[in-house]
């Protein structure tokens, strides 16, 4: 990221790597690096750099989340797998007390019961779910406006 400009952390969860293979019914046909190319494109026209990141690893994802504190203006997060189980991620978000935006490919509220529950988004500045990789457009918008003003 460019110390001269503001900048978003984007960190994806588990499975996220197999977007658009994995599911296509629930998830759809875009890639990760689709996703990605959505946000970034986003963020540099709103003058803003974008670190996009992804690992199946919470550890992975707990250090690149300490990594931002100080750094980044904002985090888009899409926990996945993670959603309903990590009480880690939970604290490292607090913890590194930044305005956060959940995100999410499906609309979890359509699915089985468990999913219904994050904990990321108990502190959560936003959630967008069931919007594709869209989500990760908008959740862009909204921290370029939140920061912004």
């Amino acid at each position: 990221m460019n110390s001269q400009r503001p900048s978003i952390l984007v960190v994806n969860g588990p499975n996220l790597n197999l977007l658009g293979l994995r599911e296509p019914g629930i998830y759809g046909h875009d890639t990760l690096a689709d996703a990605e190319k959505l946000a970034r494109d986003t963020a540099e026209a709103a003058g803003f750099d974008l670190d996009f990141f992804q690992s199946n690893w919470e550890g992975a994802i707990v250090d690149r989340l300490h990594e931002a504190r100080g750094v980044a203006n904002g985090i888009i997060v899409n926990p996945a797998g993670f959603t309903s189980t990590s009480i880690t991620l939970l604290d490292t978000l607090l913890a590194v007390s930044l305005p956060v935006v959940e995100v999410h490919v499906s609309n979890i509220h359509r699915r089985e019961q468990f999913r219904h529950f994050s904990y990321v988004s108990t502190m959560a500045d936003a959630v967008i779910a069931g919007c594709g990789i869209a989500g990760y457009r908008y959740a862009v918008d909204y921290l370029v406006a939140r920061t912004s003003s």
